[in-house]
This record gives C-alpha cells, sequence and structure tokens, in this order.
C-alpha cells in the first residue's frame, strides 16, 4: 500500500508540474506577412513600387574613369586621370494632373584620393509641363560627337520651365538664375534670363531651335540645330548668334558646326567634326576681330552591354593666338 501511495503521489505531482509548464509555455507569434517589391511597368522599364506606397522608383547611373590629356591639363603635367560616379533617382506616381515627378541626380568626382567633390547635379519636380528646381537648359543640348561648342558656359540653372510636348514636337519657356553664368564688368553676378525652345522630328530629320536674353547683359544668343540620317551615318549641322557675350553663349558672334556620325558597325560609331568661330571671345566684355576652326575625332565602342568605351582627340587654332591639341580616354560603365 505505501508503494501504491507513494506511485499515485508522484504521478499526481508530475501531472500539477506539467500543468503549471504548460500555463506558462511561450506560444510564438505568428509572422508578419512580407511585402516584396512589386515591379511597376507604367512608366517604363527599371521602375519598382515603394513599399507600402503607389509610388514608382528607379535608380540608375554610372560610373567614369577618363584620363584627360592636353597642355598643362594636370598642372605641370599634360595628362591627368579623373574619375565620377553619379546616381539617379527618379520618382513617379499617378495624379489628377498626370505624372508627379521627382528626380535627384548626385555627382561625385575625384581627381585623386584627396581631391574630390560631391554635388548636386539635378533636383527638380515636374508636373504637367511645368519643372521646377536644379536642372539643365535647352543649351545643353549638342551634336553627337565632342568637337561643337554651340552651349551656354555653364546650362545647370534653378529655373521654372512650361513645355508643351507630344511624341514628335516639344514647345517650351523657362526663367533662369543665371547666378554663375557670364557677366559683364559692372554687373552683379546675381543675374536672370528668359530662354525658350522647340524642337521635334519628322522621319529620319530631328530639329531643334534655342533662344536666350540674359536681362542683366542685355545680351541675347539665338541657335538653330538638325540631324538628319544620310548613307551609313547622321548628318548634324548647327548654327549660333550671339549679340553679345552672356550667359547663353560666349565662344563666338556667331559659329557654325557640322558633324557626321558614322555608325560603321553595331558596336563603333566614328564621329568627325569641324566649326568655324567668327569673332572669336577672348576676354573682356566683348567678341574680338578675330576668327577661330576647330576640328576633331570622337570614335565611341560598345564593349559589352551597359560597358563602353570612348577616345576624343580636338585641335583648336584661333587668329593672334596659340593652337591648342586637347583629348580624353574614357571606360564607362552604366546601370
Amino acid at each position: 500500500m505505501n508503494i501504491k501511495s507513494l506511485l499515485l503521489g508522484s504521478a499526481a505531482a508530475l501531472a500539477v508540474v506539467s500543468g503549471a509548464q504548460a500555463a506558462d509555455a511561450i506560444v510564438a507569434a505568428e509572422p508578419e506577412p512580407v511585402e516584396y517589391v512589386r515591379v511597376c511597368d507604367a512608366y517604363g522599364t527599371g521602375y519598382f513600387y515603394i513599399p507600402g506606397t503607389e509610388t514608382c522608383l528607379k535608380i540608375n547611373g554610372y560610373i567614369r574613369f577618363q584620363v584627360n590629356v592636353g597642355e598643362d591639363i594636370g598642372g605641370d603635367s599634360d595628362w591627368d586621370a579623373t574619375t565620377r560616379g553619379q546616381v539617379q533617382f527618379t520618382a513617379k506616381s499617378d495624379t489628377e494632373y498626370g505624372p508627379l515627378t521627382g528626380v535627384i541626380v548626385m555627382q561625385f568626382n575625384a581627381d585623386n584620393a584627396t581631391d574630390q567633390a560631391s554635388k548636386l547635379d539635378s533636383a527638380y519636380l515636374d508636373i504637367a509641363g511645368f519643372r521646377a528646381g536644379l536642372f539643365y537648359s535647352w543649351w545643353d543640348d549638342g551634336l553627337s560627337g565632342e568637337t561643337d561648342d554651340i552651349g551656354s558656359p555653364v546650362t545647370l540653372h534653378n529655373s521654372i520651365r512650361y513645355q508643351y510636348e507630344t511624341s514628335d514636337f516639344y514647345a517650351g519657356i523657362s526663367v533662369d538664375e543665371l547666378e554663375d553664368g557670364f557677366y559683364k564688368t559692372d554687373e552683379n553676378p546675381n543675374n536672370v534670363g528668359v530662354a525658350v525652345g522647340l524642337g521635334g522630328k519628322a522621319g529620319a530629320f530631328s530639329y531643334q531651335i534655342t533662344a536666350g536674353y540674359d536681362v542683366d547683359n542685355e545680351e541675347g544668343a539665338v541657335r538653330a540645330m538638325g540631324t538628319v540620317d544620310v548613307g551609313p551615318g547622321t548628318l548634324g549641322l548647327a548654327a549660333v548668334y550671339a549679340s553679345g557675350p552672356s550667359s547663353y553663349y560666349t565662344k563666338a558672334e556667331w559659329a557654325i558646326a557640322a558633324e557626321y556620325a558614322i555608325k560603321a558597325t553595331d558596336k563603333l560609331k566614328i564621329t568627325p567634326g569641324v566649326q568655324y568661330y567668327s569673332n572669336y571671345y577672348v576676354a573682356g566684355d566683348d567678341f574680338s576681330n578675330d576668327d577661330a576652326w576647330k576640328v576633331g575625332l570622337t570614335v565611341d565602342y560598345q564593349i559589352v552591354d551597359n560597358f563602353y568605351a570612348k577616345a576624343s582627340v580636338q585641335y583648336l587654332d584661333p587668329d593672334n593666338a596659340d593652337d591648342s591639341t586637347t583629348g580624353y580616354f574614357r571606360l564607362q560603365r552604366s546601370f
């Protein structure tokens, strides 16, 4: 009886302990569902939805290694190597006025381990044709190669712009802060300008007309460009006229440029170019009475998808001044 009582008591004690442990047991919480990144194909390739929102985001950019050559281009040296990394964030979402776009571009440049600089290369918002922020003007556009010299000395401005566009045509007007542009001796650098641009394409032909008026310098400039497919390549022609040096054009009173981009193979493009300057700008508040010529050659080669090589050499011969030869070799990986 004593043994039986002992066994029954032990079983009862084990039952009580087991019940207590069961009451105190930790129950693991159910894992919350994970929201995976969804592809957003409404605005083209590369966009994805920011988790928890209906905003689509695209991240792209490039890494560039470049060796520049020219007289004293690296201080006391005739060559200088530089590296650049650039990343762009583009956000888009639908609104009752159409897509709302925001763009941020960050650029990082290194001449060496200690001489480095980072900058905001663009940051703007865009909706229903209106754009406001820091962005490149129409004067930043050019022909195919590296020979043409038909743009503004500074093309990145804080601006407000309206542009109407279709698939084959655009026209717009912008008000630009020209704070770091060209200013004459008696003018202050905090300047303003008004620019207009229109362009389009018709079959194998494309065109662009750009004009700008520098309010403080009281000077204006106008430029026309056109390209057309001819034979194995694309012929580009451009002409620019300036009433005087301004933040929109400073190189000459007028200039003409021509380039022919030859598509030698699917991966190789060869672009010779030439430009003539009349009343070439040297220094001061007005153009000189001298002319200048420039000739050059640019070669582009696609090594593999998103990996490119480029080499360019340019020769400039101004009247009453020393001629110069410059160029560069570049490797670039885009993503």
